[in-house]
């Protein structure tokens, strides 16, 4: 975490919870390239266009002055049309002639008319040229020192945590009304660094740093720490088991209540499934947020920054709040001005604009204000659906322990998995896996619909489930919106549900309508598959596995009403979440 400020130091403002997550475009910058005045300067080939032709300008990037410097601002440079309202102007502060020298008073008719300013360091990030050349004095043209190089010849991209994406937004965005700061003219931050997509490879002294943060970070690794898409060679996922320390941290950060908010920035792809995880796990009564961007940030048409700037506004706006000021809505996704339920946003195309609603009945909430002309932020639904302080699978409803499912010899046995360690914190090994398994029915399956032997794919997930996953469970999508499928496959299913792991059926793709209830197969409602995988881990960590029969092939009559009585419970959160 970053931004510790003592709370006799704090503003009025309200404070947000900002956590960084992995694989995050809008935590990613453009490759740092050499300018071209840095290539002149030090006698390089200049970087040209690509049909060869000489570039017109360097690119500007954000850093920082070492030492005040004094420039002079052309007057009436600022907008192409200033000069045609020259009369509503002020005189100038003097002259720069024709060698560069500045005047008071005008020498010649050939001055030009400046302002003076003076650029300090305090002053924040400046746009400048990028004048850095690699260790062998060639220029950066990319993020590594040559295509295809090991990550230890590469630089990052992305950001350890969002406090300078924050500072760049601040000092450079400029609003409607024509000035800056959007972000902390509204409120304060807090960063946290809960699955970041850059680290400290070298590690990070207290005294280095530029935040307040308790401690120093210790040399942090690739793929186990930070977990970046760029360059693409290097792309690191997070593991199943990350999902408990973004639980533990996004919970200790709200359990204390110094927090209006959270924000959780995260790769495009992924931010629906984390975001829809907080509004089942983390018991708050504040609004939590999902941002992410299709480009990368300062680039062209970067709507990462807006999504960010409308957290903010949706979270200091108080909409989400009911009579008593709790979050009346759950956790949102704010993508490109709308506001999407945590539960039904989906990415649907890589563009602005593209997450939809899944599920055909509602999902998007409202929209964030529009300041021109001046129109509020406003929701015009708000979810019946439980979520956060009323889930029936946050953190505070899950047990100390709960009755997993072991391979032992030719039988299959409960074995106890911890939930909640010592500390009252999720353990890793409580996160349960869950399998996605896709049928497309039509012309599909083995001929041989009794085939003892069943889907082989499947039947190898079982058994290294019963090895390795004592709670764990599958998602079947089938036919929309039904959830059916092809009687080996069905059947295949079956025996892993009298196996110990219940298994939810939903239709394929973007259903609109409800999953059939067919025991002993839970219904996933309108859920898409990536949706119903979250709710039944949250499930299998608040029920623990099912009942298991004898020989789960062929259970006898009390197995299945055993079966049915424990789904019962499944089926309840699933009608309700």
């Amino acid at each position: 975490m970053s931004d510790a400020t003592p709370s006799s130091k704090r503003s009025s403002k309200p404070r947000i919870a900002v956590f960084s997550g992995a694989v995050a475009t809008i935590a990613n910058s453009a490759p740092l390239v050499t300018s071209n005045q840095a290539r002149a300067k030090h006698g390089l080939p200049p970087r040209a266009n690509p049909d060869g032709s000489p570039m017109r300008w360097d690119a500007l990037r954000p850093q920082r002055l070492a030492r005040p410097v004094t420039v002079y601002i052309e007057q009436f440079s600022a907008h192409p049309l200033e000069r045609d309202a020259a009369e509503l102007y002020t005189l100038p502060d003097g002259y720069v002639d024709s060698h560069g020298a500045f005047h008071k008073t005008r020498q010649n008719a050939s001055d030009v008319a400046v302002y003076e300013a003076i650029l300090r360091p305090e002053d924040g990030l400046f746009m400048l040229p990028y004048m850095a050349r690699q260790a062998d004095e060639r220029a950066w043209e990319d993020d590594g020192t040559d295509p295809f190089v090991p990550a230890e010849r590469c630089r990052q991209p992305f950001y350890p945590d969002a406090s300078r994406i924050f500072e760049e937004i601040d000092r450079f965005t400029v609003g409607f009304a024509g000035v800056g700061n959007l972000l902390s003219s509204l409120a304060d931050f807090s960063f946290y660094r809960a699955a970041p997509p850059g680290g400290y490879k070298k590690g990070l002294p207290h005294e280095d740093r530029t935040d307040v943060g308790d401690g120093d970070i210790a040399p942090e690794t690739l793929g186990e720490d930070f977990f970046p898409y760029r360059p693409l060679w290097l792309f690191k996922q997070p593991p199943l088991a990350m999902l408990a320390r973004v639980t533990n941290m996004v919970r200790r950060a709200l359990g204390g209540g110094e927090f209006a908010g959270l924000i959780w920035l995260e790769g495009s792809p992924n931010v629906e499934e984390t975001i829809y995880w907080l509004n089942l796990l983390i018991d708050t009564t504040v609004p939590m947020v999902g941002n992410a961007s299709q480009h990368p940030h300062g680039g062209a048409g970067n709507d990462g920054d807006q999504n960010i700037v409308d957290s903010v506004d949706y979270i200091v706006s108080r909409v989400w709040a009911d009579e008593s000021g709790r979050d009346k809505v759950g956790a949102v996704a704010i993508q490109n001005k709308q506001i999407f339920a945590a539960r039904e946003v989906q990415k649907g195309d890589a563009r602005p604009g593209g997450y939809v609603a899944t599920g055909g009945h509602g999902g998007i909430l409202g929209r964030i204000s529009d300041p021109m002309p001046p129109t509020p932020t406003v929701l015009t639904f708000v979810p019946t659906r439980r979520h956060t302080s009323n889930s029936a699978v946050n953190f505070s409803q899950l047990p100390d322990v709960v009755s997993g499912v072991r391979r032992d010899g030719a039988r299959i046995v409960p074995v106890p998995v911890r939930i909640k360690d010592a500390e009252g914190n999720l353990p890793p090994t409580a996160i349960p896996r869950v399998t996605i398994v896709k049928e497309s029915y039509q012309y599909a399956g083995n001929p041989a619909s009794d085939d003892p032997i069943g889907e082989a794919d499947i039947i190898a997930r079982i058994e290294d489930n019963l090895r390795r996953a004592p709670l764990a469970g599958f998602v079947g999508e089938g036919l929309a919106p039904y959830g059916i499928m092809v009687v080996a496959v069905d059947a295949t299913l079956r025996k892993a549900v009298f196996s110990g792991m219940p298994v939810v059926k939903v239709g394929r793709g973007n259903a609109e309508g409800f999953a059939s209830r067919i025991p002993p197969f839970l219904s996933g409602s309108n859920l898409t598959a990536t949706k119903a995988r979250l709710l039944l881990m949250a499930c299998l960590m608040k029920f623990g596995s099912l009942p298991v029969a004898a020989d789960p092939g062929n259970p006898t009559h009390a197995d299945f009403a055993a079966t049915l009585d424990k789904l019962k419970e499944y089926q309840a959160v699933f009608d309700t979440h």
